[in-house]
């Protein structure tokens, strides 16, 4: 990231689109004169990219999309789903440790107060998913609960097919995970922060200053689930997220 944050800065682009705490983080340290727009899933404030959500300051501005404060309200729409749950495995990826410690602290807390245990599992590359889920396989913990990562978004053909061989009842922090097959996910629409951070990028284009553009913060989250998925690992979903669901995927 480093290297690709100093490649845009060598090439005098006009602006900078960041999506990732690394990315934007690179970015940030490359340069202080060009505009920068983020995209991250936590607080901006914690991960040091602004002074302020309200009056940003310097060069960098950007969208905040909310994936560890949902952690557990996607917990607790799990246990629903599964309401026997007692053990629950989760997938980080410890190579991304900006975002892995983070997740792990907050699926560790409502965990704790759900009564429910955890069984960490790592996995950093398409080989090691299949070695999380040959165990997962093995020790049959009740669900999975999948922390967001860019790697586990650009594999989930692979992970959705692999919960679903073994029937392993999975929740997921992004849609994509369940169009292309995953029980459920509960997040933020992130199509639409693409949108504003191009909103935004817009708006510099013209003449606005990061600066004076306020970090914006997710309002609207998404619970999808997938019919099809649940019917195929034989899990009944309950009457009552059916109701509460965003969408249903029949």
């Amino acid at each position: 990231m480093p290297a690709l944050a100093a490649g845009l800065v060598r090439r005098q682009v006009a602006a900078i689109v960041a999506f990732a705490p690394a990315a934007a983080l690179a970015a940030k340290e490359a340069t202080s004169s060009i505009p920068i727009v983020f995209g991250v899933p936590d607080d901006p404030v914690r991960l040091g990219l602004v002074t302020s959500l309200a009056r940003p300051g310097g060069n960098i501005t950007g969208f905040n999309f909310f994936l560890g404060e949902l952690t557990a309200k996607r917990m607790e729409l799990l246990r629903e789903m599964v309401p026997t749950a007692v053990r629950v495995g989760v997938l980080v990826n410890p190579s991304n440790a900006v975002d892995a410690e983070p997740a792990l602290k907050q699926v560790g807390v409502a965990a704790q107060a759900m009564g429910l245990q955890l069984g960490i599992l790592n996995a950093t590359n398409s080989a090691e998913i299949n070695e999380a889920f040959a165990t997962l396989a093995r020790d049959r913990p009740d669900a999975l609960f999948v922390t967001g990562d860019p790697m586990f978004t650009a594999r989930r053909v692979q992970m959705t097919h692999l919960a679903t061989r073994h029937a392993i009842p999975a929740a997921y922090s992004s849609r994509d995970h369940v169009d292309a097959g995953g029980l459920m996910s509960y997040g933020t629409n992130v199509p639409n922060a693409w949108r504003q951070a191009g909103v935004y990028t817009g708006r510099i284009l013209k003449g606005a200053k990061p600066a004076d553009l306020p970090v914006v913060q997710a309002t609207k989250f998404e619970l999808i689930i997938n019919q099809q998925a649940a019917r195929l690992i034989g899990l009944a979903v309950p009457q009552s997220l059916l109701t509460s669901a965003d969408e249903v995927i029949e």
